[in-house]
């Protein structure tokens, strides 16, 4: 099993920054894709970010140029930066880490920005 563990969530004025982290371990083997899903109140869970194995990166259109994903591979973690923070990008923030036989969760870290 692979176990996540996320932190750097918070309550954050608008145009502020945050920055959140998750750490993989346990049978994680090969990683392939690691990356950020956040759910709203009401709304469905949608993509904000992914980086592959390779380097490539994927971001939400929502989010493209505020919010950087990065990754350390030696230590198994991804971090989103997030800059100019708004209302609207409050939401639970759920890191997703998938392999060749598992795809896995995160706890989830609250992320909430006020106007």
């Amino acid at each position: 099993q692979v176990q996540l563990v996320e932190s750097g969530g918070g309550l954050v004025q608008a145009g502020g920054s945050l920055r959140l982290s998750c750490a993989a371990s346990g049978s994680i083997f090969t990683i392939i894709v690691m990356g950020w899903y956040r759910q709203a109140p009401g709304k469905q869970r949608e993509l904000v970010a992914t980086a592959t194995s390779g380097g490539s990166t994927n971001y939400a259109d929502s989010v493209k140029g505020r919010f950087t994903i990065s990754r350390d591979n030696a230590k198994n973690t991804v971090y989103l930066q997030m800059n100019s923070l708004k209302p609207e990008d409050t939401a639970v923030y759920y890191c997703n880490v998938k392999g060749l036989r598992y795809d896995s969760w995160g706890q989830g870290t609250q992320v909430t920005v006020s106007s």
